[in-house]
This record gives C-alpha cells, sequence and structure tokens, in this order.
C-alpha cells in the first residue's frame, strides 16, 4: 500500500491554511463546491463530522495513491442551535446579541481521506465563554470585520477575540477552524511520510 506524500486541502479558509503552513506541513489546495445542508437528526459533533466526511466523499474518485485530503467543517452550537454562517449583517448581529454573555461550543469536524481509500474522521470541542456585549459593540464588530464567512459571525482571531472571548476550554486552533493537535496526531499515523519530522 502507497503512503501518502502529497497533502490537499479542500478548504477555502486562510486560516486553515495559516494553521497548516504554522505546522510546517506542506500542501496543495484544492477546491470544489459541495452541499453543506446535513440530516436534521443529527447533533454537535455529528454535524460537524458528517460534513466534512461529505466533503472529502466529492473527491474520493480523484486522488491520487500517493494523495491524502484533508476536508474540514466548523460548526457552532448555542445549546442544540446551530449558529451556521450569518446570511446577512442583520443575522450577524442577531447570532451575536445570542452568543453575548454566554457560554458556547464549537466543534470542528475533520476527515482525512486517501487515494487507497482510507479515511479518518474526527472532530474536537471547544467551549467559548463571552462576556456581555453591547448593541454598540456587536455592530462595530459586524460592520468593521464583516464576519459573514464564519461559524457563529465571529472569528475569535480578530477584534471580538480580543475584546470579548473570557475564557476557553479546550483548543483556541479549534475555534480558528482546524483542531491542529489532532491532525497532526492523525497524520503521524495514516501518513508520516507527509510530517517535516
Amino acid at each position: 500500500m502507497n503512503t501518502p506524500t502529497r497533502l490537499l486541502l479542500a478548504s477555502n479558509s486562510p486560516r486553515r491554511r495559516q494553521l497548516l503552513t504554522d505546522l510546517s506541513l506542506r500542501y496543495e489546495v484544492r477546491l470544489k463546491e459541495v452541499d453543506e445542508s446535513f440530516p436534521p437528526h443529527l447533533r454537535r459533533a455529528e454535524i460537524a463530522e458528517y460534513l466534512a466526511a461529505h466533503k472529502a466523499n466529492a473527491y474520493r474518485t480523484e486522488l491520487a495513491p500517493d494523495e491524502v485530503l484533508l476536508t474540514a467543517d466548523t460548526i457552532v452550537c448555542l445549546d442544540e442551535q446551530v449558529l451556521n454562517k450569518p446570511e446577512d449583517e442583520e443575522d450577524a448581529v442577531r447570532m451575536l446579541t445570542q452568543l453575548q454573555g454566554r457560554a458556547h461550543d464549537v466543534y470542528t469536524g475533520v476527515c482525512l481521506l486517501t487515494g487507497a481509500g482510507q479515511q479518518v474522521v474526527f472532530s474536537d470541542q471547544t467551549q467559548v465563554h463571552f462576556r456581555a456585549l453591547s448593541e454598540a459593540e456587536i455592530r462595530f464588530y459586524v460592520q468593521r470585520y464583516q464576519p459573514l464567512d464564519k461559524a457563529g459571525a465571529y472569528g475569535a482571531q480578530d477584534w471580538i477575540g480580543l475584546a470579548a472571548v473570557t475564557r476557553l476550554e479546550g483548543s483556541y486552533f479549534n475555534v480558528m477552524g482546524l483542531p491542529v493537535h489532532r491532525v497532526w496526531e492523525e497524520l503521524a499515523k495514516l501518513a508520516p511520510g507527509l510530517l517535516p519530522c
């Protein structure tokens, strides 16, 4: 069986790209539009893992024997409500109004798929605590930072992370969109030739 020697990232997220770069991993980006709906009976981590695996399946027949594909999906859960990417600025304001002053959970599902058909799916969870925010603070953030491409309408690495996140329980990088410690561990088992050391 061939050991993968090429890592492909199926994500347009600049944060995921930076995290892989910071891990000293060499990779190529391969993009494809994939439907991100999910069965309504799934909950929390199941949703993130389903979406990551669903994205990977779209590439299954295209992978060469020496390739391993990484797909990921991040969701924000407030109680049992899933907060996906906001539709517009007002939707972002609505989401952040719900999140302010409370704790919520961020799940990132990851799928690693090799050209030989080996597949590993896992997820990581981080609890994020927000202080209470005023409407003016929320609107400032949404208008200045335009978080319309982010689950839950925020990015922990920008202003709101600095000004509003009071505590994290779990991986900070998971909130950014990729639990890199788990990615490294799984690649070490699945495709050790991809690691720089």
